[in-house]
């Protein structure tokens, strides 16, 4: 009968033939797990933000509706109350959505700057990998060819 052949010894010697670099490993992941905690942060300070913006739109928008839900002496101060009330959630509309474009254009921003920043990085991570995989691969090059002869 035929044995089954052991492959984790080929395996072991052709990974062993192929330069890695562990520390370039590590540095990726570094500038990755780096880049992660920076998008973090301008993902929560934005929600931050954000909150606060609807916190004080919906405080003002109640103290605004506790007028309209006073007695008045007139019927037609109940058409003024809310007049006056559409008119200025309107206003509040506007301003609030300002502030929520603002915040918007201030997370793109500092997205774009990450990413660049990032890319960057990444690249300088990739050519420093590549060069002294290059120059192992040379030396090992050298080393065969010096044994072949």
């Amino acid at each position: 009968m035929a044995d089954t052949q052991d492959f984790t010894k080929m395996m072991q010697d052709m990974m062993s033939s192929f330069s890695m670099d562990p520390s370039a490993m590590q540095d990726a992941f570094k500038t990755q797990a780096a880049l992660a905690e920076k998008m973090s942060k301008v993902a929560l300070e934005a929600a931050e933000k954000s909150t606060e913006i609807s916190a004080k739109w919906t405080k003002d928008t109640l103290s605004r509706f506790g007028e309209v839900a006073t007695i008045k002496e007139e019927p037609t101060e109940y058409g003024k109350a809310m007049t006056d009330f559409a008119s200025a959630s309107a206003e509040m509309a506007a301003e609030n959505m300002a502030a929520f474009a603002e915040v918007a254009k201030k997370v793109q921003m500092e997205t774009v700057e990450l990413m660049l920043a990032a890319g960057k990085d990444f690249s300088q991570d990739a050519t420093s990998a590549m060069k002294k995989a290059t120059t192992k691969a040379a030396s090992t090059a050298k080393k065969a060819t010096a044994a072949a002869s």
